[in-house]
C-alpha cells in the first residue's frame, strides 16, 4: 500500500492453545513485527519479548480476523499470520489485515485441497484502512508524513458489506465531533470498497 510494504504469511498446524483443546474448534493468532530499518530510523528487533507496540497491533489482526472466520468448522487447527513490515511509510497495521484476509484466505484453498476442510470458511472479506485530518482536509491512508502531522487520525477496519470490526480514533490536537467522525467513516468505506476489490483480484475470485 503505497510505499508501506508488508511480507504477510499464513502456517496452518494440526494443534490449538490448550484453552481450546477437546473443543472442536480451530484457532487464528497473528504475529506482527517491524524489521529494524523497515521506518525512517533502526527500531531494535523484538526478539523474545515483543514491545508494546507489536503486542496490541498482532492482538488487533487476530481479533479482526477472527470475526470473519467460522472456528467451529476449522477441527483443532491453528491458523498462525506472521506480518513483517519491510517498509514503513505508514499504516502498517491497516495493510498488515488487509494483506492477511488474503494470506488466510489462501490457506484455506490450501487445506480445501488437503480435505483438512470442506470449503474455505471466512464468512465476508475484511480489510482496513487509516483516514486523518491533516490541515483541515481529510485524508485516506495517511503516509507518515500525514500521520505525524494530523489533527485527527483513524483505523478502521470493516468488513466487505461495510459492518465495523474495529474503530481506532485519537484527536491529536482538539475534540472532533460527530459530524467529523461520519465524514472519516465515509471516507473509510471508500477505501474498503477498492481494498476488498484488490483482495478478490490478487485471490483470483
Amino acid at each position: 500500500m503505497g510505499e508501506t510494504h508488508m511480507h504477510v504469511t499464513a502456517t496452518v498446524e494440526d494443534r490449538v492453545p490448550p484453552f481450546m483443546k477437546n473443543s472442536g474448534k480451530g484457532w487464528l493468532t497473528a504475529e506482527y513485527a517491524m524489521l529494524p530499518r523497515s521506518g525512517r530510523q533502526r527500531n531494535q528487533r523484538d526478539g523474545q519479548r515483543p514491545n508494546g507496540r507489536s503486542v496490541e497491533i498482532q492482538r488487533l489482526i487476530g481479533r479482526a480476523l477472527r470475526s470473519v472466520v467460522e472456528l467451529e468448522g476449522m477441527g483443532e487447527r491453528t491458523i498462525t499470520v506472521d506480518c513483517d513490515a519491510l517498509q514503513a511509510d505508514g499504516g502498517t497495521r491497516t495493510a498488515a489485515i488487509t494483506a492477511a484476509y488474503v494470506a488466510v484466505y489462501d490457506a484455506m484453498r490450501w487445506m480445501v485441497e488437503r480435505r483438512m476442510i470442506k470449503r474455505v470458511l471466512l464468512r465476508e472479506p475484511l480489510a482496513a484502512i487509516s483516514v486523518g485530518i491533516v490541515g483541515g482536509v481529510e485524508f485516506l491512508d495517511l503516509n507518515y508524513a500525514e500521520d505525524s502531522t494530523a489533527h485527527t487520525d483513524m483505523n478502521v477496519v470493516m468488513t466487505g458489506s461495510g459492518k465495523f470490526v474495529e474503530i481506532q480514533g485519537t484527536a491529536e490536537l482538539e475534540p472532533f465531533g460527530a459530524d467529523t467522525l461520519g465524514k472519516l467513516l465515509k471516507i473509510a468505506k471508500k477505501g474498503i470498497d477498492e481494498l476488498v476489490e484488490a483482495q478478490k483480484v490478487a485471490l483470483g475470485v
